[in-house]
């Protein structure tokens, strides 16, 4: 009897156990990531490469369960957010990865602008259409498009930009239909969807879709960025320093280890990103010596500010370095001494 009892509950303690990590809670749990050297990802044709390194840093997110839960409420650095902080009303999980690798996308290629002409070199783009990010329900498109979906013709035209689909798509009216051509799966389809006015603006039309641009940036010499499954835009400005050092003959590491994080713009402009105390805590435990945090103008809740505070906190021995516009970090860099 007693063996059964034991075996019994020892049964249930490991299906309450397994349905602990299976079991979402409505919460998005983040904690510190990795600091990761960027020369390995970003290769410019016939670049050099520095004695020290460039490292983006990241977060690690995803859904909360029991124990990442109660992880959060014990440590430090462990936050947990609401869904609805998260995701956009209605937005599904796979919308959500969609957005975040297009973003990741989209920093890309706003880096690999800001790096070329700060060094000198002419920059180009070809558009190739637009990329789904998400779907708004009860429109025309759900159902018939998808998030990571490329639309490459409309009505048998091909478009310069999102902007001009966009366009083009208002000037129609309700109950008029739309031939999209789109890629799926590295496949070509063709879909009809008709345009309907919006719930939140009866006099504007449209499918019901939000898009970002396709576009590849031409420059030589030619640079290849592998970012695998990273996403979100918080590596521009790390992205951007990288490929500016392979394209100089300097060498702007001068032999130390250089992390950072912050959004750029096609202007060279920083912007703010959210995780930055766990972005320090990840580039002290890789052995980083410098940061670049957004400085936000000097405002009193800038990043700057807190990754500052999270670096005493530590007692890590970062040096933190505020930057408003790339030329900030790259001023900061030619005034370095070689370590």
């Amino acid at each position: 009897m007693r063996r059964k009892l034991f075996v019994g509950t020892s049964i249930v303690i490991t299906l309450i156990m397994i349905a602990g990590i299976f079991l979402s809670l409505p919460y998005y749990v983040s904690k510190p990531g990795m600091a990761k050297e960027l020369a390995p990802i970003i290769q410019v044709e016939n670049g050099e490469v520095g004695k020290g390194s460039f490292m983006l840093t990241t977060v690690r997110m995803g859904r909360a369960n029991i124990y990442s839960y109660i992880e959060a409420k014990l440590f430090n650095y462990v936050e947990l957010y609401p869904v609805e902080e998260i995701l956009h009303e209605t937005e599904t999980q796979d919308e959500y990865n969609a957005r975040q690798l297009h973003m990741m996308a989209g920093s890309k290629l706003n880096a690999i602008e800001v790096a070329y002409k700060k060094a000198g070199y002419p920059v180009k783009y070809e558009y190739k259409g637009v990329y789904v990010v998400q779907i708004v329900p009860d429109m025309p498109a759900e159902g018939k498009l998808l998030p990571g979906d490329r639309i490459i013709k409309v009505d048998e035209e091909k478009f310069a930009s999102s902007e001009t689909f966009i366009e083009y798509v208002g000037r129609k009216k309700s109950g008029d239909q739309l031939k999209l051509t789109i890629m799926r799966n590295e496949k070509t389809k063709t879909v009809i969807v008709p345009v309907k006015p919006f719930k939140e603006d009866p006099n504007k039309v449209g499918i019901g879709i939000t898009l970002v641009d396709d576009k590849e940036v031409i420059v030589s010499p030619k640079v290849m960025v592998k970012t695998d499954e990273i996403g979100g835009p918080s590596a521009g400005l790390m992205f951007s320093l990288e490929i500016y050092d392979q394209l100089m003959d300097e060498d702007f590491t001068k032999g130390y280890k250089i992390a950072g994080t912050g959004t750029i713009d096609s202007e060279g402009t920083v912007g703010p990103i959210g995780g930055i105390d766990q972005k320090i805590v990840a580039a002290d435990k890789a052995g980083a010596e410098i940061f670049f945090a957004p400085n936000e103008k000097g405002s009193k809740d800038s990043n700057y500010n807190l990754a500052v505070k999270t670096a005493r906190e530590i007692n890590s021995k970062i040096k933190i370095v505020p930057v408003d516009v790339i030329d900030d970090a790259i001023n900061y860099l030619k005034k370095l001494q070689m370590k």
